[in-house]
């Protein structure tokens, strides 16, 4: 006999005067580093940026490449740069928001499946989870406290 499964998760919707300085610079060095995306394909520029614990911040952009599969996105490439050039200082937030070519307005933005599997092995390798920040087009800021919350079956063990 089946039996249904109910999945609830708690994610909160803040204002920007709601925000810590550090959240508020997290956004604003996301939105200025979406403007280099390389997004001629989509027109869709990206942008993330992330807090190490160290208190380093880091960021990049979506790099499209013609052969769709190839090009990486913003979240993506943020994490390995981390990863590969701080080993060993994990990821405590990350801001995500993005903006079709051409519009005022922020557009709505989630991370795709890959980087929810990439946030989430983050989130393994230190044993802590990655707080996301994510800019709604009406200004407000969507705080997801780990990515379990929007990927609750996440793949984690090859054992299991």
């Amino acid at each position: 006999m089946s039996k249904k499964l109910k999945i609830e998760t708690e994610i909160e919707e803040c204002t920007w005067d709601e925000l810590s300085e550090v959240e508020q610079t997290l956004i604003d060095r996301a939105k200025s580093i979406s403007k280099d995306a390389y997004a001629p394909y989509s027109k869709f520029h990206v942008g993330a940026a992330l807090l190490l614990n160290s208190g380093e911040i880091l960021q990049s952009s979506n790099q499209e490449n013609v052969s769709f599969p190839v090009g990486v996105c913003a979240e993506r490439l943020l994490l390995g740069f981390a990863g590969a050039n701080f080993p060993n200082s994990p990821v405590k937030k990350m801001a995500i928001v993005a903006q079709r070519s051409g519009e005022e307005e922020w557009a709505s933005v989630s991370p795709c499946g890959l980087c929810r599997q990439t946030i989430s092995e983050t989130e393994m390798r230190f044993n802590q989870s990655i707080e996301l920040l994510i800019l709604k087009p009406d200004g407000h800021v969507i705080k997801v406290p780990g990515v379990a919350s929007i990927l609750p079956f996440k793949f984690d063990d090859l054992n299991g």
